[in-house]
């Protein structure tokens, strides 16, 4: 059954982030379409992100309260609704209409379907990582799988989207076969009162709010370069000469397949060596970005093997620093106002772009808004570096143990080895207690924290 939930969370964040970014090689054939301007087609992309961060803030805590199974199950019958939209679509009301719901879909499902990967993957899968590469693979194989379809397939802007309600159709039923209470992400206290859920906007604990705000900032910005290529990138090839749309497709897929291919790497260097190197990626994609701005492929293939390089390390280190400290309890939501930044981040820089192509080419704005990330890219790496991690054990490779803990708080029972978190239990307090490691290794030492969720996980003041 962990197994089994497991991998239905992370099908559906592949198959709803795949739907999401889908119509990514298909802008410009939509623009030519319904004569839209630069604007009003990097507002239909970033209606997805504008959509999706409120949904994240409002949904994050639902599957820990009422389990994932009726969140996730709302959310595949709205991003049915929304690759509909695209199968009917003839002008552009269409097209915001299927975004919006699309982000709905997504930011409803990405903290419930996160954390069900992460909580039953297992013993020997990193689930944090799995929920991470499932999530930016879906969003490499939107485009990629998009473009070849618009080279090869009949009907290019409605067969990609009903293959999509297929794929949805699938997830339908492995959703309906999640137990009642198979999210594992909350255990209430015997005799503690039912909580029922409601939207309702996270509080970061006190003791993680500094790393969060880090981490956030990072992968805001490793979301915005992901962005630019996403939004921006299939019109500036398009205008520099006749496009192929499977070229254009893979362009964009290979900064999320270096992604996926690099964020495995993280538990190797380290939460801040990853996100330190990303930055630096990052920041040289984006200068060769604001250089070119699109203007050549071959140079836009190599910025965007670089930028998936950095986006892998950067959002990869920033999701596995913030899920190593989350009370387990709160996950959910914590992991979802998290997400918030990533999706405005994927989002919000494309509209920059395209309000100043309402005085300025699109390549011109394309080059301000790459140069003022890289000068924010250096800001998050700064910042990183000045974090202070609280130290109450002496430094060591990264080793943690499954442990209970007596009253006296003294460890007994070692079960086995878990990379970056120390699991425990209270029996005195009747509540668990959790240890994390900093993920980070200097000299041979360690350092660790001990956070509990009766007193962390409590809603600052």
């Amino acid at each position: 059954m962990r197994g089994s939930a497991a991998a239905t969370g992370a099908y559906l964040l592949v198959v709803l982030t795949f739907g999401a970014y889908l119509p990514s090689t298909l802008y410009p054939a939509y623009q030519q379409d319904f004569g839209a301007g630069d604007l009003t087609m990097t507002l239909v992309y970033a209606t997805f992100a504008l959509v999706s961060a409120p949904a994240l803030v409002l949904f994050g805590q639902a599957a820990d309260v009422v389990g994932p199974r009726p969140v996730l199950r709302g959310a595949v019958v709205v991003a049915a609704a929304g690759s509909a939209s695209f199968v009917f679509a003839s002008d552009i009301g269409w097209l915001v209409a299927g975004r919006a719901a699309q982000g709905l879909a997504l930011g409803a499902a990405t903290a419930a379907a996160s954390s069900l990967t992460a909580v039953h993957a297992g013993r020997r899968v990193d689930g944090a990582a799995l929920a991470g590469i499932a999530f930016v693979g879906g969003t490499a194989a939107g485009p990629v799988v998009g473009g070849l379809m618009a080279r090869y397939v009949p009907a290019p802007e409605t067969v990609p989207f009903a293959v999509h309600l297929v794929l949805l159709a699938v997830g339908w039923r492995l959703v309906s076969r999640l137990g009642t209470t198979a999210s594992g992400m909350t255990v209430a206290p015997v005799g503690a009162p039912h909580r029922a859920w409601r939207p309702t906007v996270p509080r970061i604990p006190r003791a993680i709010r500094r790393l969060f705000v880090s981490a956030a900032v990072t992968g805001f910005l490793a979301w915005t370069v992901a962005g630019l290529f996403l939004a921006i990138i299939p019109t500036l090839l398009e205008r520099s000469g006749p496009a192929d749309p499977a070229v254009t497709g893979a362009i964009l897929g290979s900064v999320l397949l270096c992604s996926v291919a690099t964020q495995p790497l993280v538990g190797r260097v380290g939460v801040r060596g990853a996100q330190i190197a990303g930055a630096a990626a990052l920041l040289t994609s984006l200068v060769v970005l604001a250089v070119n701005a699109g203007g050549s492929t071959a140079t836009t293939l190599a910025a965007a093997v670089i930028a998936g390089v950095g986006h892998g390390l950067a959002y990869g280190g920033a999701s596995a620093a913030v899920d190593a400290v989350a009370p387990v309890a709160h996950k959910g939501a914590i992991t979802g106002a998290l997400h918030v930044a990533f999706y405005l981040g994927s989002g919000c820089p494309a509209v920059v772009v395209g309000l100043i192509t309402l005085v300025h080419p699109l390549p011109t704005a394309t080059s301000w808004v790459a140069a003022a990330a890289a000068i924010g890219t250096v800001g998050a790496a700064a910042s990183v570096v000045a974090m202070q991690r609280p130290a109450t054990a002496p430094e060591g490779p990264i080793v943690a143990f499954n442990a209970t803990m007596g009253p006296s708080g003294a460890t007994r029972g070692v079960r086995r080895a878990l990379p970056e978190r120390v699991e425990g239990r209270c029996p005195a307090a009747g509540a668990p207690r959790t240890l994390l490691s900093a993920g980070a290794q200097a000299g041979g030492r360690q350092r660790m924290t001990v956070t509990s969720p009766d007193s962390s996980s409590s809603p600052a003041p």
